[in-house]
C-alpha cells in the first residue's frame, strides 16, 4: 500500500498521460470526422490509455505491480461479478420497455446484425440479449480491460491511498469528463444538443462509476468493473440502441438519456443496499 505522498505523485504522473495521451487521440479523432470517419478506430487505443498511464506510473514511481488485483476476490469477487454483468440488462429492459412502451421511443429491430431470421422485433431482441451476455461480452472486454487497468486498477486505490475526499465521486466525475471531448464533438451518444447530452450522460454515468468503485474496493479484484464495463457496452449500445428509433430517441434512451439515468440511479439504490450484490464486503 502506497504512502499519501507516494499516491499523489502517482496520481500526478497518472493524470499526466492521460490527459496528454488522451487529448491526441481525441484531437486526431475529432478533426478526422469524429467516430464514424476514418480515424474512428483509434478509439481502441484510446480505451488503452488509461492502462498506459498507469503503467508509466507505476515504472516511475517504482511501485510495482502487486497491486493490481488480478486476483477473483473469492464470494464477494463473485457476487460483484454477476451483479456487473446483469445489471445493464436490467437498466435497459426498464429504461428502453418505458421508452417503447410509452412511444417516446420507436421500436423496431435493426437492419443489420444477427438473428435476421428471426421476423417478430421482440423476440429477435430477447434472442440476441443472451449472446451479448456471453459471445458479446469477452469480446467487449477486451477494449474495456484497458479503461479498468487504469481507472478502477490504478486510479481507484491511489484516491482512496492519497486520502482524496470522495473518492467514490471523483473517480466517477474523472471519468465522465474523461468522455466530454467525444460527446461534445466526436459523436458519441449524443443527442441533438450535445450540452444537454453531456448533463444526461454524467447524471447515467456517475451512479454506474459508484457502484464500479464499491465493487473494486470490496471484491480488492478489478474482474468485476472489467465484466461489469464490457457488457454494459455491448448490451447498452450494441443491443438496446439498435432497437431504439426516432428523432428525440437519444433524448430519452441511450448513455445520454433521461430514462437510462433515472433507471441507472434506481439500480444504484438498490443494489447499494444488497449484500448480495457485492457493494460491501460479508
Amino acid at each position: 500500500m502506497a504512502t499519501r505522498e507516494q499516491a499523489r505523485r502517482g496520481l500526478a504522473i497518472y493524470f499526466t498521460v492521460v490527459v496528454v495521451v488522451s487529448a491526441a487521440l481525441e484531437w486526431w479523432i475529432i478533426t478526422h470526422g469524429g467516430l464514424t470517419g476514418p480515424a474512428g478506430g483509434l478509439v481502441l487505443p484510446l480505451m488503452y490509455t488509461p492502462a498506459l498511464a498507469s503503467v508509466v506510473a507505476r515504472i516511475a514511481g517504482h511501485e510495482g505491480m502487486r497491486d493490481i488485483s488480478f486476483r477473483w476476490g473469492g464470494v464477494v469477487g463473485t457476487r460483484a461479478s454477476i451483479s456487473a454483468w446483469l445489471l445493464p440488462v436490467a437498466v435497459g429492459l426498464a429504461a428502453y420497455g418505458v421508452g417503447w412502451a410509452t412511444g417516446l421511443v420507436g421500436f423496431a429491430a435493426p437492419v443489420q446484425g444477427g438473428l435476421k431470421s428471426i421476423a417478430n422485433p421482440a423476440v429477435r431482441l430477447l434472442a440476441t440479449i443472451p449472446l451479448a451476455l456471453t459471445i458479446g461480452t469477452l469480446v467487449s472486454c477486451v477494449s474495456a480491460f484497458g479503461e479498468e487497468l487504469g481507472w478502477r486498477g490504478y486510479m481507484v486505490p491511489r484516491l482512496v491511498e492519497a486520502e482524496v475526499r470522495a473518492p467514490d465521486v471523483v473517480s466517477g466525475l474523472i471519468w465522465c469528463a474523461w468522455h466530454v471531448p467525444l460527446i461534445l464533438w466526436g459523436g458519441y451518444a449524443v443527442g441533438k444538443f450535445p450540452a444537454l447530452s453531456v448533463l444526461l450522460f454524467v447524471l447515467t454515468i456517475l451512479p454506474v462509476a459508484l457502484l464500479y468503485f464499491r465493487w473494486r474496493m470490496a471484491s480488492g479484484s478489478i474482474w468485476p468493473t472489467v465484466i461489469a464495463h464490457g457488457t454494459w457496452n455491448v448490451v447498452i449500445q450494441a443491443v438496446f440502441d439498435t432497437y431504439a428509433h426516432g428523432e428525440g430517441a437519444a433524448i430519452w434512451v441511450g448513455e445520454s438519456g433521461v430514462l437510462t439515468a433515472a433507471a441507472m440511479w434506481g439500480a444504484f439504490v438498490l443494489m447499494r443496499r444488497a449484500r448480495w450484490a457485492g457493494t460491501v464486503a460479508p
